[in-house]
């Protein structure tokens, strides 16, 4: 269609959505095109451009018009029968089924806490390099990364950063942590 041939207050066919509906243009939007109301769901929408119209809407006969009356007054009187006023109408409070309680998981350690576990049985302080030659040779601590020292390193000093006096660790020399004596 062409922008001449669009009226306020006419009835046409519009692709919405995907869809091909009628509207009512109920007038002129102030950014440009229509702004108009979907007769199928009552809701307004922007015909931004004539393009979107794909002509007039055909005229319903009386009964038509009469039938589609009757549906919307039926579905109204419908929902105004089943309304709850809001006094009364208080949410239902759902309860869940409690979990049986499961059996707890074992859980390998993580690479601070094997750290934590050398340290211990060692006694003495030790650089990240040898802590984790000495986990991965008990076995308590698998990796594949190409520098776990490195990573090991990073994830201590971070520990003692964040926790200060609460952390497991404590560095007693550049490169070399022990157990912290809390």
């Amino acid at each position: 269609m062409r922008k001449d041939q669009v009226h306020v207050g006419h009835t046409y066919v519009a692709r919405i959505s995907d869809k091909l509906t009628r509207v009512r243009i109920d007038g002129e939007n102030a950014h440009g095109g229509w702004d108009a109301t979907n007769l199928t769901t009552n809701k307004k929408v922007r015909i931004k451009s004539p393009a979107k119209l794909r002509g007039p809407a055909p005229e319903r006969d009386a009964k038509q018009r009469a039938k589609a009356v009757a549906e919307t007054q039926a579905a109204d009187a419908s929902i105004n029968a089943h309304a709850v006023p809001a006094e009364a109408a208080a949410p239902a409070k759902q309860t869940r089924a409690k979990k049986v309680a499961a059996e707890p998981k074992t859980r390998k350690p993580s690479g601070l806490d094997a750290a934590c576990e050398v340290l211990k049985a060692r006694g003495e302080p030790m650089t990240c390099k040898a802590i984790v030659e000495e986990m991965l040779a008990r076995g308590m601590w698998t990796t594949g990364g190409k520098t776990p020292a490195s990573t090991l390193h990073a994830a201590i000093c971070r520990e003692i950063q964040a926790k200060a006096g609460e952390a497991r660790f404590k560095k007693t020399d550049r490169g070399q942590f022990t157990i912290n004596a809390k």
